[in-house]
């Protein structure tokens, strides 16, 4: 079973604050309405486009779902 792109980041929490990837994981822990179940690239793509947060970022994103697709092809 494919768990969530949400828990699949959450592996990256609490690592070294310099870490782009550590503070993404740290700002989606702390959003209380980020897509949690969702898989869906589509979804989560425009979720961040419209968030805007500093830490969220789009090429913060690409890169962690790059990693996500490598761990479940």
């Amino acid at each position: 079973m494919i768990e969530s792109f949400y828990l699949f980041i959450l592996s990256y929490r609490g690592g070294d604050l310099t870490d782009r990837k550590a503070l993404f994981a740290e700002s989606a822990f702390l959003d209380h309405s980020f897509p949690k179940g969702s898989t869906s690239f589509e979804e989560l793509s425009s979720y961040i486009e419209t968030l805007a947060d500093e830490y969220m970022t789009t090429q913060v994103f690409d890169e962690l779902w790059d990693l996500y697709q490598m761990k479940y092809r």
